[in-house]
């Protein structure tokens, strides 16, 4: 089997979170070969601008094996982010390689801050993308021709994916993986490096869960952790109070005062936000992922999905499974109508 090769950008002062999770996800893909022995399904090379070593912002010197210039054919390109990124010659150098390299490399990916030298080519010009938060607006303003999707954790458009980077650097890596050998082989590698969960890239960069957890610094906030991991067993204000040491009463009082919403109010929340996840994947029923949430029958599912999202989970299901470039927005509104509810005793 031919390895395909995946090249990662190295600069300056760029984040090593976003050459390290990729090259590890990619690095540790494996396929059995006919007579039984495993090969790995990437070869992972780092390119730099020249080749002296780079210091990334948090220290870690990292050396590129090649120069942009002496890079072979590439089958995806991915570019990190880092505050180096608007550093004068990377900002002047990298986007013009890019433009010549384009054409013959079959999937381009940037992470974070990284989408400023490849907008800066004009390749992403009317194109859906994302990156992280806290560009989003940033991005929008000086990149105007591009239809920026602030929630995403990535967003794919032609042969160009764009992500919030870090953490979400990893999900679209699986995601690529998934896309060249099939969601068995993702999930080996997810598995091997204990992701949590293996998120689609239209799930939201700010979770409920996360959201909770910044509203409270006490013994309850780690509660909200044991919830999310317990989904489909008794939450219950009596179990809960057990598992927190105490009454129930007194329970919910500090519960409400925290996080300005009933125990059983926030517990539906999680559970909803975990079951649109599990609708991705079209592997089990509705009543399967209602139940595998901690709802009791399909049907209690179905009318709290309604109830609080508008639509059933078939129709959500549908909107997420056919939705493509053109309408990821509209199905990102409905799905913010899940995270608007957090603002709802």
């Amino acid at each position: 089997m031919t390895r395909k090769t995946i090249g990662l950008i190295v600069f300056e002062q760029m984040t090593a979170a976003d050459l390290s999770g990729p090259a590890d996800v990619f690095s540790r893909a494996t396929i059995q070969s006919a007579d039984g022995s495993e090969s790995g399904c990437y070869r992972v090379l780092t390119l730099g601008l020249d080749t002296g070593p780079c210091a990334t912002e948090c220290g870690i010197i990292i050396k590129p094996q090649l120069v942009i210039e002496d890079a072979p054919p590439l089958d995806t390109l991915i570019v990190p982010g880092g505050s180096g990124i608007h550093n004068a010659r990377v900002a002047k150098k990298l986007p013009k390689w890019l433009s010549r390299r384009a054409p013959g490399i079959r999937r381009l990916a940037t992470l974070g801050s990284g989408i400023y030298a490849l907008a800066a080519t004009g390749l992403l010009d009317r194109r859906q993308v994302a990156t992280h938060y806290r560009f989003s607006k940033d991005v929008a303003l000086r990149f105007p021709s591009l239809r920026v999707n602030p929630n995403c954790l990535f967003v794919n458009d032609g042969p160009f994916y764009t992500s919030a980077g870090a953490m979400a650097g990893i999900d679209l890596s699986l995601s690529l993986i998934e896309e060249d050998y099939g969601p068995r082989i993702a999930l080996a590698v997810a598995r091997e490096l204990v992701v949590y969960a293996k998120r689609p890239g239209r799930q939201e960069q700010y979770s409920d869960t996360l959201r909770f957890q910044t509203k409270s610094i006490s013994r309850l906030s780690e509660l909200t952790n044991w919830i999310v991991s317990h989904l489909n067993e008794d939450l219950s204000v009596e179990a809960l109070a057990t598992k927190a040491c105490l009454c129930p009463r007194h329970f919910s009082r500090r519960f409400k005062m925290e996080f300005g919403t009933t125990c059983a109010d926030f517990v539906e929340k999680l559970r909803l936000e975990e079951a649109c996840r599990r609708l991705f994947s079209l592997d089990n029923s509705v009543d399967e992922v209602g139940m595998s949430v901690g709802f009791k029958s399909g049907d209690a599912f179905r009318r709290a999905f309604r109830r609080r999202l508008g639509f059933t989970p078939n129709q959500y299901r549908g909107r997420v499974v056919a939705v493509g470039p053109d309408n990821i927005r509209a199905t990102t509104r409905r799905r913010q109508k899940l995270h608007d509810l957090s603002k709802v005793a």
